[in-house]
């Protein structure tokens, strides 16, 4: 009892009521939530019921829908197709016809055709049996006139022959003294008109070179000093040059006199660099005169190279071009004997265009015809022999070489270019000096390499420059590429070679510029 009324035991018995009255309460909320759950399952499936059913009807309405197009895109393509291949069948109908027509037409043409041959055998069978008729009569002609005259067909055949023989060789005769008669009038009519025109294109000033050189000085103070001490500077001028010095009541001057020009040329240039230089001595006066010397024999080979480059003439000997530089001082009767070869030159090439012969061979005899001049007072001989033996030695070919023998007829002329040489000789007389003519040689040299480069395909523009040596030439960038830019200037460069005669070398350059183009907004 006493173990009962212990407070524990309360305790426990509280506790143990108090969690069966909870189980039963929590009991009690679980069943009622489980049924609001399974009421609110229940109204969810039905509404997805609900939902799925009409998703269907939707869904079959949709499909209904598509397929009720799909139809009626498929009807509207077939009516297409359907009237396509009517008007197919209406072309085919239309090409059936016209096939028809003209097979009828070449049946039509074929039957023509075959009259017409049958027509030609006819036509054919007529004539030969007309042939073989005219063969019997003529048979019986020449039997008949061999009866008549007593000789056979062969006999007669032959005095015909005989006759005609004899009256063709008669008006033969007769015609070709006409013919002579006519050539003769002719040649001399032809030659007197070239000659007119070769004087009348080329009008050549008359500049006549003297023997004697002015020296301007800055004073007469300086013929003082050009005499020097006892007379030792102008001696040693004179010794140096061999050229007299005259100096006399002239005023501010001084007179170079000698024969040879090109001693005349060095002298004058020598005092005229003593005199700007102001120190006049012996031993100045010789290295003056060596370095002038020295230019001189420089601006003579230029000179030589500008002769031929002027006429045209390519691959000279280059001793050949230093003997002919050489003539520049070098005078003939008055006469610069350069610039008279010049003229030779092209009054040859004149002459020769209008005779139909080689312009450029003629050109080059002309040009070289006098070169003996320049060493005739170092070999002995006639200078038109020296001259022939110098083009030999150094590679001119025979016909050049004997022209410039023949110009005189040291040897005589053999062919027309001799002849070409000797008369544009005579022409040029007292009238040295080319310059136009010069000026028109280089022009149409100028015009002719910039023909070439624009005759080929892909090229704009095209430009001689440095005097013709060398040729620029723009391209267009859209039709010629770098390898093709490289193969042109190989072809542009091998016409050149193939079409014109110059000296030295010419450098063809081909320029291809690619532009990009873009603008900023």
């Amino acid at each position: 009892m006493d173990a009962l009324n212990h407070p524990s035991v309360f305790v426990f018995i509280g506790l143990l009521f108090g969690g069966l009255l909870g189980f039963y309460l929590r009991k009690r909320f679980v069943d009622g939530h489980a049924s609001n759950i399974k009421e609110q399952a229940r109204q969810l499936i039905e509404n997805a019921i609900v939902e799925a059913e009409q998703l269907k009807k939707e869904a079959q309405l949709q499909s209904k829908e598509e397929a009720y197009q799909v139809k009626q895109a498929a009807e509207e393509e077939l009516k297409a197709d359907r009237r396509e291949i009517k008007e197919d069948r209406q072309q085919l109908n239309k090409k059936r016809e016209l096939l028809k027509n003209e097979w009828e037409s070449c049946d039509q043409k074929r039957q023509e055709l075959l009259d017409v041959e049958e027509e030609l055998k006819r036509r054919q069978r007529e004539f030969e049996e007309k042939s073989s008729e005219i063969d019997s009569l003529l048979d019986k002609q020449r039997y008949e006139l061999a009866r008549i005259a007593e000789i056979s067909q062969e006999e007669a055949k032959k005095l015909l022959m005989d006759s005609l023989e004899s009256q063709a060789r008669m008006d033969a005769a007769k015609r070709l003294a006409r013919i002579e008669n006519e050539m003769k009038m002719e040649a001399d009519r032809k030659a007197k008109n070239i000659i007119a025109l070769s004087i009348s294109r080329y009008a050549g000033d008359y500049v006549a070179d003297r023997t004697v050189s002015m020296v301007p000085l800055p004073s007469d103070e300086m013929k003082g000093r050009i005499i020097g001490r006892e007379g030792r500077n102008i001696r040693a001028i004179e010794a140096a040059t061999g050229i007299d010095i005259i100096i006399d009541d002239t005023p501010e001057a001084v007179i170079l006199s000698g024969f040879n020009p090109v001693r005349r040329e060095v002298a004058r240039l020598a005092l005229h660099q003593l005199i700007n230089d102001g120190r006049i001595h012996p031993g100045r006066i010789e290295e003056v005169v060596a370095k002038v010397t020295k230019e001189l024999d420089t601006d003579m080979r230029e000179s030589g190279e500008q002769a031929t480059f002027d006429v045209g003439a390519h691959g000279v000997h280059v001793e050949l071009i230093k003997i002919l530089g050489r003539l520049k001082y070098r005078t003939s009767y008055g006469q610069n004997v350069l610039q008279h070869s010049l003229e030779v030159a092209f009054l040859c090439g004149i002459m020769a265009a209008e005779l139909g012969l080689d312009v450029k061979l003629a050109k080059r005899a002309g040009l070289l015809h006098d070169i003996g001049k320049a060493v005739d007072h170092e070999v002995e001989g006639s200078h038109a022999i020296i001259g022939r033996d110098l083009a030999k030695k150094y590679g001119e070919v025979d016909e050049i070489a004997y022209a410039i023998g023949a110009h005189h007829e040291d040897i005589p002329p053999q062919s027309v270019l001799d002849i070409l040489v000797q008369s544009a000789d005579a022409l040029s007389g007292a009238r040295p000096g080319a310059r136009k003519e010069m000026l028109q040689s280089y022009v149409k040299r100028l015009e002719d390499l910039e023909g070439i480069a624009n005759s080929f395909k892909g090229v704009e523009k095209s430009y001689a420059i440095q005097a013709g040596r060398e040729l620029r030439i723009m391209v267009d960038s859209g039709h010629i590429g770098d390898s093709e830019a490289v193969l042109l200037s190989q072809d542009i460069a091998k016409s050149i070679e193939e079409k014109l005669t110059y000296p030295g070398q010419i450098r063809v350059t081909v320029i291809r510029e690619t532009r990009a183009v873009e603008y900023a907004r």
